[in-house]
């Protein structure tokens, strides 16, 4: 099985990935002395590199959690397929 390797945006001009014996680590090119790592896959150092701790993900959230955070109806209509009629909605 392959996986694909996601292409780098220009945000990540400022961060390098080194490989060593025991796996990959990443760190800013105008901070080396903070070395993140070792990973034991380049993707997986790709994704901590990508990973913000602004998000507001946490893990083991389910879709059901999420949906009531954001005020979505907690029944879909079986008909159109769309949320519920008494669901609030964010208007333009």
């Amino acid at each position: 099985m392959t996986i694909k390797i996601p292409q780098a945006s220009r945000d990540y001009d400022n961060t390098r990935i080194i490989e060593r014996p025991d796996g990959f680590y990443w760190h800013y090119e105008n901070d080396s002395s903070k070395v993140f790592g070792p990973f034991p896959a380049l993707l997986e150092a790709i994704q901590d590199m990508e990973y913000t701790a602004e998000s507001d993900y946490e893990p083991g959230e389910t879709l059901e959690q999420v949906e009531d955070e954001i005020g979505m109806s907690s029944w879909i209509d079986h008909e159109t397929g769309e949320p519920g009629e008494e669901s609030s909605r964010l208007e333009n």
